[in-house]
């Protein structure tokens, strides 16, 4: 049997319209399924907690999540067991990074379709992200500064909605990375990597931890990133003037940033950041707060993923 997690307020309310059309599909095929819609932040956690529960690494469950990037990290957090679930998406949302680096359809009803058939899974790290007393687990990045700052104000913008609706919502991510591109700071960022020597990067816009290639909704921040590698990629962006910003940002589009002088790229089983400043913090684009510190690890267990066939 299949369980299902739908955020159905996922893309301002099309996640609903989209389940519905999804479950008409199952019913005429008569296929064996329950699910959960979600109600509240966090409650994704609370159900996958529940249904992964009930699988062992002999008879995993099979739990698809039917929504954004942002409920992914939901997710990925309640499960109690990752060898004790195999893992399916459908995407219902604007960003979409982790399909894009996945290589998952875009389509959700293609999305349905390579799911029932499950023909080919894969085993995906899980990074693990310590923030303060709290632990989450992501799926595609962390991050701190300037990503994390467009972010949570995206989050909490009135015109996102309306823009979902119209599927503009990209113009609401480009406003308001133009907004705080004129106002933020950027600070010194001091990044300890394995254990080793730390290094400080002064003028810092922003550094974030990636599991995937993409974020962002297509910035391609690190395109030798895998998630099949037991690696974290970090990328720093320090010491680059506002004019050279307005440069680099539109080349990581095609991930042709790297020649940048000013951008690093980095490699490792583990990592903390620190920052001279409080800064914001997101979790596979939703808001960690505004801190100064974190810490990534990888779980020592991999989460299979269900995969289109090739």
């Amino acid at each position: 049997m299949y369980s299902f997690i739908v955020n159905p307020n996922s893309r301002s309310g099309e996640g609903r319209n989209v389940w519905n059309r999804l479950r008409s599909i199952m019913e005429s095929q008569g296929i064996s399924y329950q699910y959960f819609l979600t109600e509240y932040v966090g409650h994704a956690t609370v159900l996958a907690r529940r249904i992964s529960a009930a699988g062992t690494p002999e008879d995993p469950v099979t739990l698809v999540t039917v929504g954004g990037d942002g409920t992914i990290y939901e997710v990925l957090t309640g499960i109690i067991d990752l060898s004790s679930v195999v893992f399916g998406f459908i995407p219902v949302g604007s960003g979409n990074d982790f399909c894009r680096s996945m290589g998952l359809p875009f389509d959700p009803f293609e999305a349905l379709r390579s799911i029932l058939e499950n023909r080919r899974t894969i085993f995906m790290d899980v990074p693990v992200l310590h923030l303060g007393s709290h632990s989450y687990r992501f799926g595609i990045s962390a991050g701190i500064g300037y990503d994390a700052a467009i972010c949570q104000e995206v989050l909490i913008t009135p015109g996102k909605k309306f823009l979902n609706r119209l599927h503009m919502g990209k113009l609401i991510y480009l406003m308001v990375a133009l907004k705080q591109f004129l106002f933020l700071t950027p600070s010194p960022v001091t990044i300890t990597l394995d254990g080793n020597k730390p290094q400080t990067f002064s003028r810092t816009w922003f550094a974030a931890v990636m599991n995937q290639k993409y974020e962002g909704g297509g910035f391609k921040f690190c395109p030798n990133a895998s998630p099949e590698d037991g690696l974290l990629d970090v990328i720093v962006i320090e010491g680059i003037s506002k004019l050279k910003m307005l440069f680099c940002l539109p080349s990581a589009l095609w991930g042709k940033h790297t020649r940048i002088r000013g951008v690093h790229i980095l490699q490792c089983r583990n990592v903390h950041i620190t920052s001279a400043h409080s800064l914001p913090v997101h979790k596979d684009g939703e808001s960690g707060g505004i801190q100064r510190e974190f810490s990534v690890t990888i779980e020592k267990k991999p989460l299979k993923i269900i995969m289109p066939v090739l």
